[in-house]
């Protein structure tokens, strides 16, 4: 016999349904979105338009080209940028957050598994390696953003070479150094920095189109589509080769929907369209003259757009401006983490809150660690930001491909969108994505290679964790004892009772937990009460603590927690003890001692999982933090029970 125990604080609201919204005056919130989510869009002038033209294309600087590939710019910022993820994509939230886990989640793929349709388990494939992909990114990003900063130093005396790489070193150590203290208190600068950013390259590009020689034809006819096809068409090959470098000019699109959460929809579209397009558009507009009227006397555009007495405050502006570029993708790199834990694809990793009010302010010191330590190395071994520029394509229209895809089963399983509704639609931004990914493909040998093992490592990780994880459950599971027939026999055994309370954690929502029987055959002694405690991930962002907790009391004194959070929080077991004393389940930490099981894997079971891939499970179990700090659980309340499971 079982009693739920139901809440005592009342129903969810309308508002829980769909999750919390940001709030506060639109144009602060615009003004917070410029510092988190264009940090990365806003720097690719330092070498978008340069690798272009000064880049391996070879590329004749003349008005025909320039025209094209200015045209090429516009048009990619307009149909990527503003019609793909600001019209359509960020309306694909879940509960209000975006990215590519939360869209993946509004699919069925999301929630199949590999027995499940073919077509929608290779979508979820295709979504876990566009997520790994991002990791690229957030490798990339920060090592070309303050290395292609810190060459401004070259525009004004050949005596920084040498230095260049050690100041970009440094620069990258101690933005790694100071992640522990979290964004919070340095966030509030980042807005208004970047609008002085958006406002001197603006200001910048705006100079120079004034001050254009009357002639030269003038780069505002860019803006008639016919040139960026005109290019295409006379550049042959070379034009190809060359969309590969104007990819760059998006690079940070997808930052736009994945950072949709802590702004909202509205302030990102205003900000881009009264502060970033426009001072985005004038400087590269204004890099366009300066080459059509000094041709190849141009060695670096952007920096050279500054006169001589704005170059040092120029390149500080730039280094600090790619600090924050650098920042989003490192706090979005933690972000996707937590998601991938709550999801089951990676292992627990140890997650500290740096702000007690902002639930997305999360530090995650060994993804930090590995960051640092993969920028450095890509410091090295590229030396240059245009060799970087090779890899940093690649990792972008990765993701953004897999998004559109995914896009399209959103819109036809969510809002009913017919195929020739939805199809026409992404076939559209399709025509970009497969162009930009195509020309990127070519560059495997030149760098386009380290996203993609990047990306291919995490991916055979993630899945290998989720495959393996069902195959423990799976054969726990086959050996579980429904707690019915447990509970007669605790009555029939007369088992003695210690006073406090048994808090034993599991993953599973039925049956016996085997961490219990192993303490039950072996001590042959049961607490007072007793209490199985699981977490439920669920596929929305957060979930209000109105529908978190479900309490089940059992005879015998014993109880069944389970607690549901969303793939953007994080567990922790004090919360939870709190709502269940709002039950009327008071567990005093005192009297109360927790018992986890750990499994010890051999390789050499019937699983039909590959040897390799058992023995990198087998890695990761092994290597995981321990449950205790994942959850917030005292330490020395904590009895661990082991077990040898065969693979």
């Amino acid at each position: 016999m079982s009693v739920s125990i139901p809440p005592t604080d009342g129903a969810a609201t309308e508002a829980d349904e769909h999750g919390a919204q940001p709030h506060g005056p639109l144009p602060l919130l615009a003004l917070g979105a410029l510092g988190v989510v264009y940090g990365d869009i806003g720097t690719s002038p330092l070498y978008a338009l340069r690798e272009c033209f000064l880049g391996e294309h070879d590329l004749a600087i003349d008005a025909a080209n320039v025209l094209g590939i200015l045209s090429l710019i516009f048009w990619s910022l307009v149909m990527v940028i503003s019609v793909k993820y600001l019209t359509f994509v960020m309306r694909a939230d879940n509960h209000g957050e975006g990215g590519i886990l939360a869209l993946l989640s509004l699919t069925r793929a999301g929630r199949t598994d590999r027995n499940g349709p073919r077509p929608q388990y290779m979508l979820l494939l295709a979504g876990l390696f566009a997520a790994s992909l991002l990791y690229g990114e957030g490798v990339i990003t920060p090592a070309i953003s303050v290395l292609s900063a810190v060459e401004g130093l070259a525009v004004a005396t050949d005596a920084f070479d040498p230095f260049i790489l050690p100041i970009t070193i440094a620069i990258l150590i101690g933005l790694f150094a100071v992640q522990y203290r979290g964004t919070a208190g340095i966030g509030a600068v980042f807005g208004p920095m970047m609008l002085v950013w958006f406002s001197t390259i603006g200001v910048l590009g705006f100079l120079q189109i004034v001050q254009q020689s009357p002639d030269h034809i003038s780069v505002l006819q860019a803006l008639d589509p016919r040139w960026a096809v005109s290019f295409l068409a006379a550049a042959g090959e070379v034009a190809f080769f060359v969309l590969g470098s104007v990819v760059l000019v998006i690079t940070g699109g997808e930052a736009l929907y994945a950072d949709m959460g802590h702004f909202g929809p509205r302030p990102i579209r205003w900000a881009w369209y009264l502060i970033v397009l426009p001072g985005l558009l004038l400087n590269y507009f204004g890099q366009g003259v300066l080459l059509l009227e000094n041709g190849a006397a141009v060695s670096n555009p952007f920096f050279e757009l500054a006169p001589a007495w704005g170059l040092y405050p120029l390149v500080g502006l730039a280094t600090a401006a790619t600090i924050i570029a650098s920042q989003a993708l490192i706090s979005g790199s933690f972000s996707l983490t937590q998601a991938a834990v709550q999801l089951g694809y990676m292992p627990r990793f140890t997650i500290v809150h740096t702000s007690e009010t902002a639930q997305g302010q999360i530090y995650i010191p060994a993804v930090n660690r590995a960051l640092m330590v993969f920028c450095i190395l890509l410091v090295l071994g590229f030396q240059e930001s245009s060799e970087l520029a090779d890899a940093y394509g690649m990792a972008v229209m990765g993701t953004m491909t897999t998004t559109t895809f995914l896009f399209y089963a959103v819109a036809r399983e969510r809002w009913g969108w017919s195929r020739l509704k939805a199809g026409a639609t992404i076939s559209v931004f399709l025509l970009f994505d497969l162009s930009f990914l195509g020309a990127n493909l070519v560059k495997f040998f030149e760098g386009g290679w380290f996203p993609l093992a990047v990306g291919a490592a995490l991916f055979a990780a993630m899945t290998t964790w989720k495959r393996g994880r069902a195959e423990v459950g799976q054969l726990l599971e086959d050996t579980r004892l429904p707690l019915e027939f447990f509970l007669q026999d605790v009555e029939a055994t007369g088992c003695p009772r210690v006073p406090g309370t048994a808090v034993v954690m599991t993953s599973a929502l039925e049956g016996v937990p085997s961490v219990l029987l192993h303490h039950f055959k072996h001590n042959k002694v049961l607490h007072e009460r007793v209490v199985l405690m699981s977490f439920v991930s669920e596929v929305r962002p957060e979930v209000p603590d109105a529908r978190r907790l479900e309490v089940t009391a059992y005879e015998q004194g014993f109880y069944r927690v389970t607690a549901q959070f969303g793939f953007m929080e994080t567990p922790r077991v004090p919360q939870v003890l709190e709502l269940c004393a709002a039950r009327g389940l008071t567990l005093e930490l005192p009297e109360t001692t927790f018992f986890l099981g750990r499994e010890t894997l051999l390789a050499t079971g019937p699983s039909a999982m590959a040897t390799w891939r058992k023995r990198l499970f087998a890695i990761l179990q092994r290597n995981a933090p321990a449950a205790t700090a994942y959850y917030g659980i005292p330490p020395n309340r904590v009895v661990e029970l082991g077990a040898q499971l065969e693979l």
